[in-house]
């Protein structure tokens, strides 16, 4: 986990994010197609940890959450 990186433009809510408010996902697609680096975090924390991810474990994740939905 890191800080967030300052070339972030724009984070997207993952559409797995529950609609109550409560398990927000957000990730940076721009971030991640300029860099080769998935950036997520916790939409209810914007300035806390971010996960910076390889494009395959956020694959794996994305799996995960589909599994669980």
């Amino acid at each position: 986990m890191n800080s967030t990186p300052t070339l972030i433009t724009k984070w997207v809510k993952s559409t797995y994010s529950g609609g109550e408010g409560g398990n927000c996902v957000e990730w940076a697609p721009a971030y991640a197609e300029a860099h080769g680096t998935v950036l997520v975090r916790d939409s209810k924390d914007q300035r806390g940890p971010v996960l910076m991810l390889t494009p395959t474990a956020f694959a794996g994740l994305v799996t995960l959450a589909r599994i669980h939905a």
